[in-house]
């Protein structure tokens, strides 16, 4: 194959890539939208997560549920070489179902307060209660040459036949 096919065939598939993306999001624009308002975004274990969701419609739309969650996630970074990777587990999810399955006619807007807990355990703490236990674990840490931390977020969904709504704001949830 000649240089210039390859390149041709690469920017075909680079091209269709961004189109399909930009699509998915008109489609998405088109549909609706969901802004989330918290009223702070730094928590403590156990406390409270006190907020509202504004959802608007702009078509018709058939939704299977309109939820609020609260996702956790375990994220890893260490290196294989001299490649750095990554690597995400989910920890926690809890759901507050706000409306069942209904059908949202076009220009609908609607706001929806929540509140969601956040569990007392949040798996952020090192392991090992004393200090010994902590000082073993930072070791362990930069022996392995890791590095481990916790993202958290509060997320809105419109769960709709097609295209989703959905809006996500990052959290912090202190020792």
């Amino acid at each position: 194959m000649s240089d210039n096919l390859i390149f041709l065939i690469f920017a075909a598939v680079i091209g269709i890539a961004v189109i399909a993306i930009i699509t998915y999001y008109v489609m998405r624009f088109l549909r609706g939208s969901i802004a989330l308002n918290l009223k702070k975004t730094a928590f403590n274990p156990g406390e409270t997560i006190n907020g509202s969701l504004d959802l608007v419609t702009r078509k018709v739309l058939t939704g299977n549920k309109l939820i609020v969650s609260l996702i956790g996630d375990k994220v890893t970074r260490y290196y294989e070489g001299d490649e750095r990777k990554t690597r995400s587990h989910e920890i926690h999810r809890s759901e507050i179902l706000l409306e069942d399955a209904r059908e949202y006619p076009a220009g609908h807007t609607a706001t929806h307060d929540f509140e969601i807990h956040i569990p007392g355990n949040t798996g952020t703490a090192p392991s090992g209660d004393s200090a010994l236990g902590q000082v073993l674990s930072a070791a362990s840490q930069l022996i392995n040459d890791r590095d481990i931390y916790y993202e958290w977020k509060v997320e809105a969904r419109l769960d709709a036949e097609g295209v989703d709504l959905a809006k996500s704001k990052k959290i912090s949830i202190n020792l």
